[in-house]
């Protein structure tokens, strides 16, 4: 419960298939970019420094990879299984650089149904508006689990 209302929970492994899909569209902010430097002290110039980013290979400021692996994660937990879920592995491989400003496709497929095991392994390809693809991977993932009623348990949250 969260204030007071219960939070509805992502699919659960027996009503997700293999194949399903799911895609996301994102716009790299600069307010998006400042917020992540700032939760995590992370001051690389390659950033955020024009003067410096403009003399290496990039030629310009690009976007973290984490904040990339940040939306897919988030995906997992708002949308594909949904709230619940809980990321167990992820492999993901950063193809092309991403900058400040870009809108960036991300392509999410379930390739895999484990209920023995209960988890599932989704695919997932990004690509810019130029339709390169700047990253992929695989992840292992974790649905929720069927919820038992609490009959008169006080438990902490948070």
């Amino acid at each position: 419960m969260l204030l007071g209302k219960k939070r509805k929970l992502g699919r659960q492994i027996g009503e997700i298939s293999t194949g399903e899909k799911l895609s996301l569209t994102e716009k790299m902010e600069d307010k998006d970019l400042l917020l992540y430097l700032g939760l995590t002290n992370d001051s690389n110039p390659l950033y955020i420094q024009h003067d410096y980013a403009s003399q290496t290979p990039y030629e310009k400021p690009i976007v973290p990879p984490i904040m990339l692996t940040g939306v897919i994660t988030s995906a997992i937990s708002k949308y594909l299984p949904g709230p619940g879920s809980y990321v167990l592995k992820q492999e993901i491989e950063f193809l092309k650089p991403v900058y400040h400003y870009d809108t960036v496709l991300f392509i999410f497929e379930v390739t895999e149904v484990n209920r023995n095991n209960h988890f599932i392994e989704i695919s997932v390809t990004v690509s810019n508006e130029n339709e390169d693809e700047v990253a992929a991977g695989k992840l292992k993932v974790c649905p929720p689990y069927r919820q038992e009623r609490l009959e008169g348990k006080a438990l902490e949250n948070f």
